[in-house]
Parts: structure tokens; C-alpha cells; sequence
């Protein structure tokens, strides 16, 4: 490598970069992004994400270490609830969601990075304009259930093992000061409940935060950033098999605990990386 090329890319800050910080393996944050492509533009848009905006927008930035694409067929989008969502109006919007996990501690780290890449990917016409962010937020990780207790796949593992559905849930504590009671109910009593026998094998539960000033105009501000809780169902079997036995009835629980209300359900199963496999069962 010539000394041009190092001042370039300013490599030589690497070695220096890799001995500070925390480098745990940890999901301490997150990348949830939900995505609904225009009308007309679903077989453009896939092929842009997966070919892509996923390696060069995403997991070849510093300190992102997994992620996983899924997504809602009309089948699919069709077993969503509320009917009346504050996160998706309507609640069939965003029939594409990719999980990100970004290492405990170096949220600041990835966030100067992301801002700076995806100005730069703007810039140069490697951005697919004919989409919608219907749900896009970076998460703190607050708690984990698992099912199985020791035994499985740890979070951390989550977007790596081959899971066949995903279910995302959204509830919107009564007030910034109930939030702190509904993680602790939901994580001692709610969510080991109803675990147990489930198909779900792990729930990670997220807070969002606020995103940069400088982030991208067509990305909308986090909502609820003091009151809301994004939950994670990490299925074994097909949502489409098992969603009323392992997923029914959650609004209703929540409600009837008094700590808040269910704002979106939704499940999803993975995408083949590499195909355009179920673009055309999405309308």
C-alpha cells in the first residue's frame, strides 16, 4: 500500500481506533427499519437494498456486526393489528423490515459514521428515492426473554439463526413516567407467560432514540422517544402457522395491565438473500 492510498483512507487511524472503546458482543442498540417501496418500484427497490444499500448502507460500517432482512406478504400484512396504528396508517404499511445490531457502547461511534456514509451514498446516486420509511429508528437495548432460559440461541445470535418469523410489536406506554412499569411487567411476568409453550424462542425489547439533526430529509423524526417500547419475536415456525396461537390477544393484555396500549403487530419472515422471492406476493 503506497503512503497516497493510507492518506486517503486514513488507515493509519485503524490500529489506533481498534485499541479504544468497548467491543463487547452485545446487542446494545439497534437499527429497526421499516420500509414500504412505491407502487410499481418493488422489484427496483429489492434489488437496490439487497444488492446494495444492505452491504455498502449498512453492515460495512464500523461496529454494525448482524442483520437480517425480512419481509410481509399481503398474506401476511393482512393479519396485522390494531386496525387503527400510530405506527403504520395504515397498519398494512411497510411490507419490508431489516434488523440491525450495533455493538453495546459505540452507538456515537456508528451513528458519525451512518450520517457520513449515507450523505456520501446520496451524493453519488446510490439511493433508491421511490420508498417510504413508515417505521426507521435506532433502539437501545433495554431486556431479552428467553424461552428456554440457558438453552438456544442468545440474543446476540438472533439474526444469524435461521428463525422463520419475526414478529414486531409496538407499545406506547400512558406517560414517559409508566414506561419504566410496563419494560419491568412486560419482562417479569407478560413476556415469560407467554413464552412458555410459544413458537417464539427470544423477545428483545428496544427504546428508540432521537435521530441526528443532520440525518436524511426523507427519514421522519423518532416518535414516542419517552414513551414507546419496540419488542422483537424471534419465531421458530412461519408466522403464517402459528401467529393466532403464539401472537393473539397481545393488545389486549397490555391494555388490561394498565400500562399502555399495543400500536402495531406485525409479523414477517425472512427474505432470500439474493432473489426477488415473494416481491410479487406483497399487493
Amino acid at each position: 500500500m503506497t503512503d497516497d492510498i493510507t492518506d486517503d483512507t486514513r488507515s493509519g487511524v485503524y490500529a489506533e481506533l481498534a485499541a479504544v472503546g468497548p467491543y463487547g458482543v452485545h446487542p446494545g442498540h439497534a437499527l429497526i427499519t421499516m420500509v414500504e417501496p412505491h407502487p410499481g418500484y418493488e422489484y427496483a427497490y429489492n434489488r437496490w437494498y439487497e444488492d446494495d444499500h444492505f452491504i455498502a448502507g449498512a453492515m460495512a460500517m464500523p461496529w454494525m456486526y448482524a442483520g437480517r432482512r425480512w419481509v410481509a406478504t399481503r398474506e401476511l400484512q393482512l393479519l396485522r393489528y390494531p386496525e387503527k396504528s400510530a405506527v403504520a396508517e395504515p397498519v398494512t404499511a411497510g411490507c419490508y423490515i431489516t434488523v440491525y445490531w450495533i455493538t453495546d457502547g459505540r452507538y456515537d461511534d456508528h451513528m458519525r459514521w451512518t450520517v457520513a456514509i449515507n450523505k456520501r451514498l446520496n451524493r453519488d446516486g446510490r439511493v433508491h428515492q421511490a420508498r417510504t420509511h413508515v417505521f426507521t429508528a435506532f433502539q437501545d437495548h433495554e431486556a431479552t426473554v428467553h424461552r428456554d432460559g440457558a438453552a438456544g440461541p442468545r440474543d446476540f445470535h438472533a439474526l444469524d439463526h435461521p428463525y422463520a418469523g419475526l414478529v414486531v410489536e409496538v407499545i406506547d406506554a400512558d406517560g414517559p413516567e409508566q414506561r419504566g412499569a410496563l419494560l419491568e411487567w412486560l419482562r417479569a411476568k407478560h413476556l415469560p407467560k407467554r413464552l412458555k409453550g410459544s413458537a417464539a424462542a427470544i423477545v428483545t425489547i428496544f427504546r428508540p432514540t432521537p435521530l441526528p439533526l443532520d440525518r436524511m430529509s426523507y427519514v421522519k423524526q423518532v416518535e414516542g422517544v419517552d414513551t414507546r417500547l419496540t419488542l422483537l419475536w424471534f419465531l421458530e415456525r412461519d408466522p403464517r402457522e402459528c401467529f393466532a396461537e403464539s401472537c393473539a390477544g397481545l393488545d389486549a393484555e397490555v391494555a388490561a395491565a394498565g400500562l399502555g396500549r399495543v400500536e402495531l403487530v406485525a409479523p414477517f419472515i425472512p427474505t432470500v438473500p439474493g432473489t426477488d422471492r415473494y416481491v410479487d406476493e406483497l399487493r
